[in-house]
C-alpha cells in the first residue's frame, strides 16, 4: 500500500493539529485554507490541561510551552470586585498548568510543524464527491485533489457540513455579542485569570504567556446588533466596573508594542449547533472542532475539544482498519463527549446571561454556596481527558531520548 493521502478543508486550530498529528503517523497531508494568510489576530486561547495533553502526545509539547503558565486561582467576580467563586491552579491536579497563549502564536507553531508544501493558502474547498477504488475527489478553487480521507475542519459555516447533512438546521444564535481584544500588559501588576459576571454582561481577563493580557466582553443583544463605536459601548457597561477593567479599557486607544496599529477588536455573535449532528462522519469524510460541535465559548473549551478531535482522529486513522471503520470508531469516540461539553457550555450562559436583579442574586448565591468540591468534580470531566497513544518518535530524536529516559525511570 502507498503512502496514503487526506485533504484537511480549514487551516484554524483543530484542521492544522489534525494535519501535524496525520503527518506524524505517516499519512501526506494537503490542507486548504480559503484565506491567503494564516492569522489569529486579536485573540487569545487557554490551552487547558486537555488540550495540552493532547499536544504533548503528538510532539508539540515544546512548541506551545514558551512563557508563563496560567497561575495561582482561576474564579468568578461581581462587577464590585467580590470573589464568587475561586478554584486552585490545575498543575497541582492535572499535572500539567493551563496555559494562555495568542492565538496566532498556536496558529504559527502548528504551521511550522507540518511537512514541507502541506499548505495552500487561498484555496477554498467546496465539495467532496466518491471515487472508484475507495477514494474521493476533493473540490477546491484550485482544481481537484484525489485523497483517501477527507477532514472537515472549515469552521461555524462548514461548507461540506451542509453537503453532508443538508437537513441539518445548522448553526442557532445563542443570544450574545463579544468583543475580545489583546493588549499590552506592561507596568499592569499580576493579574488573576477571572471572569466578572454582571445583569447579562460579563468581562473577562486573562493574562497571556508573553505577558500581554487577553481581554474579553459579553453582552445579551439582538443578533446583528452593531454599535457605531466599540471602544464607547465597552465603557458605558464596564467602564465602572472593579479594578482593573477600567485600566484595562482605557489601553484599547494604545497599541500594542508588538503589533503596529491601534488595538484590534473582534467583534462577533455567538452561534452555537445546538442541534447535534447524527455522527461526525460520512463515507470518507470526518467532521472535526466547530464544524461538527460549534459550542459557545462559556467553558473555554471549544478550541481544546477541537485539539482532542485532531489527536482521536489521527490515531484511529492510523490503526489497522480501513478509513470509514476508523471514522466510525470517531464519532463513538467524540459525539458524546462534545455533545455533553456542548450542553453543559449552553447552561453556563444561560446562568450569566441573567439580568433581572432577583435572578441575579439568586446566581450569586447559589454559585458562593456551590462546595469546591462539587467545582473540582465538574472540572475533571472536562480537564482529566486522557488521549490515546502519540506516534513513536524517531530513533534519535531528543523526544525519543527523552522518552527512553522515562522508560527507564519507570522500571526502576
Amino acid at each position: 500500500m502507498g503512502v496514503r493521502h487526506v485533504v484537511v478543508a480549514g487551516g484554524g486550530v483543530g484542521g492544522l493539529t489534525a494535519a501535524v498529528a496525520l503527518s506524524r503517523r505517516g499519512w501526506r497531508v494537503t490542507v486548504c485554507e480559503r484565506a491567503s494568510a494564516l492569522t489569529g489576530i486579536g485573540a487569545g486561547i487557554v490551552l487547558a490541561p486537555n488540550a495540552l495533553r493532547a499536544l504533548e502526545s503528538i510532539g508539540l509539547g515544546p512548541a506551545v510551552s514558551a512563557g508563563e503558565p496560567l497561575a495561582g486561582a482561576l474564579g468568578l467576580r461581581t462587577p464590585d470586585g467580590a470573589w464568587l467563586s475561586r478554584t486552585g491552579a490545575a498543575a497541582s491536579r492535572y499535572g500539567v498548568p493551563a496555559r494562555a497563549v495568542h492565538r496566532g502564536f498556536l496558529i504559527d507553531a502548528l504551521a511550522a510543524a507540518l511537512p514541507p508544501g502541506a499548505l495552500r493558502l487561498g484555496v477554498s474547498v467546496g465539495g467532496v464527491d466518491e471515487a472508484a477504488e475507495g477514494a474521493v475527489v476533493v473540490r477546491t478553487s484550485a482544481g481537484e485533489l484525489r485523497a483517501d480521507a477527507v477532514v472537515a475542519a472549515d469552521g461555524l459555516r462548514s461548507a461540506l457540513r451542509g453537503q453532508l447533512f443538508p437537513r441539518h438546521p445548522g448553526p442557532r444564535y445563542a443570544g450574545e455579542t463579544g468583543w475580545r481584544a489583546v493588549l499590552s500588559g506592561a507596568g499592569l501588576p499580576a493579574l488573576p485569570a477571572a471572569e466578572t459576571w454582571g445583569r447579562g454582561e460579563r468581562f473577562g481577563i486573562v493574562p497571556l504567556a508573553d505577558g500581554r493580557v487577553y481581554v474579553y466582553a459579553t453582552a445579551v443583544a439582538g443578533p446583528g446588533t452593531r454599535p457605531a463605536d466599540h471602544r464607547a459601548e465597552l465603557v458605558r457597561r464596564f467602564g465602572a466596573w472593579h479594578d482593573p477593567i477600567p485600566a484595562l479599557l482605557d489601553r484599547l486607544d494604545r497599541p500594542d508594542r508588538r503589533e503596529p496599529g491601534p488595538v484590534t477588536f473582534l467583534h462577533h455573535d455567538f452561534h452555537e449547533l445546538a442541534e447535534p449532528l447524527p455522527r461526525f462522519h460520512s463515507g470518507r469524510v470526518a467532521l472535526l472542532g466547530d464544524a461538527a460541535h460549534a459550542m459557545t465559548p462559556n467553558l473555554g473549551q471549544g478550541g481544546c475539544q477541537a485539539i482532542e478531535d485532531a489527536v482521536v482522529l489521527a490515531h484511529l486513522l492510523a490503526g489497522g482498519t480501513g478509513v470509514p471503520a476508523a471514522l466510525a470508531a470517531y464519532t463513538e469516540a467524540r459525539l458524546g463527549r462534545t455533545t455533553r461539553i456542548s450542553r453543559r457550555s449552553r447552561r453556563m450562559g444561560d446562568l450569566a446571561r441573567l439580568s433581572h436583579p432577583l435572578a441575579v442574586s439568586v446566581r450569586d448565591f447559589a454559585v458562593r454556596a456551590t462546595p469546591s468540591a462539587v467545582m473540582t468534580r465538574g472540572l475533571d470531566t472536562l480537564l482529566g481527558w486522557q488521549p490515546p497513544p502519540g506516534p513513536d518518535p524517531a530513533p534519535g530524536s531528543a523526544q525519543a531520548s527523552s522518552r527512553s529516559v522515562d522508560i527507564k525511570k519507570e522500571q526502576q
